[in-house]
């Protein structure tokens, strides 16, 4: 990938002073996110690892910081860290009878460390009859098995030449209480989406790529201004190899976004990172296995 490492160091207005560049970068000529195994240069998150109740036995959850003021509760982990990672379980009946299960994902930091464990909530008719474009309740729970983000995802035209009926995805944090909203916008080629806070203020744009496919390479979707003039981020699928691409659903994503950025907006990007999986990752395999099956 030869795109250029997005500008972390500029915020829409209103957002408090940043850091110095320097805190948000990793090792020098670093272009790509930090695989759990080589994140030794993120001093931010250099912290005690340690199990906590709630979590399969073996695997480490981030310590809980301090909350920062005015915090929703559950969303203190977002505030220490500028990356996180994604990766959905593969499902074994799944792959083997070709019906669409519940999605679940494991949440991490570049430590390896699980933040969160989201768990999709939606019946097997509405999963089967209405595959990708489903509507969905996807849950956020913390280490002690709290649910502290919802994501709500209603029925919606999933074609561009639909414009008034477009995709929308709601954030609470904690259940209940909205925190921010992704809207996509209407364009004919590219995948264009807009980050809402809670009162529907616009706050920063989403730009996918023209074709949003790729073999061997990651796709990414840029985080940028209102203006679209500077990338403040981005939403990254990244290439899991060759069977698992091609025999299963479960995608690997990256998200990057500045250190110091709102943890409401922080949220809000991992819900578009959800949305953006449905509506373009949540391929056809099922489908084709169901074919030979049938």
């Amino acid at each position: 990938m030869n795109a250029p490492h997005p500008r972390t160091d500029v915020l829409p207005p209103g957002y408090p002073p940043q850091y110095p560049p320097a805190a948000l970068q990793g090792p020098p000529g670093h272009t790509e996110y930090s695989k759990p195994q080589a994140a030794a240069g993120f001093a931010v998150q250099n912290q005690p690892v340690y199990n906590q109740p709630g979590g399969p036995a073996g695997v480490p959850w981030m310590p809980a910081p301090p909350p920062p003021l005015n915090c929703p509760p559950g969303l203190e982990y977002l505030s220490q860290i500028n990356q996180v990672l994604i990766h959905q379980q593969i499902e074994l009946l799944e792959v083997l009878t070709g019906f669409e299960t519940n999605n679940k994902y494991e949440i991490k930091n570049t430590l390896g460390q699980r933040v969160y464990f989201a768990v999709e909530d939606t019946d097997f008719c509405t999963r089967n009859c209405c595959g990708p474009s489903r509507p969905f309740t996807l849950r956020i729970i913390d280490n002690m098995g709290k649910e502290v983000i919802t994501l709500t995802r209603p029925l919606r035209c999933s074609s561009c030449c639909f414009p008034c009926c477009l995709q929308e995805l709601e954030i609470q944090a904690p259940p209940g209480i909205p925190v921010g909203y992704v809207i996509q916008n209407w364009h004919p080629c590219l995948p264009k989406f807009t980050i809402q806070n809670e009162k529907r203020e616009d706050v920063l744009k989403i730009t996918g790529p023209c074709v949003v496919c790729s073999c061997c390479a990651d796709i990414d979707f840029e985080v940028k201004s209102l203006d679209e003039q500077i990338v403040v981020g981005k939403i990254s699928k990244q290439w899991s190899g060759l069977l698992r691409e091609a025999f299963t659903d479960a995608d690997n994503f990256g998200i990057q976004f500045p250190l110091d950025l709102d943890v409401k907006m922080k949220a809000v990007m991992i819900g578009a990172c959800f949305l953006i999986d449905f509506m373009f990752f949540e391929k056809t395999g099922n489908q084709e296995q169901r074919s030979v099956l049938w």
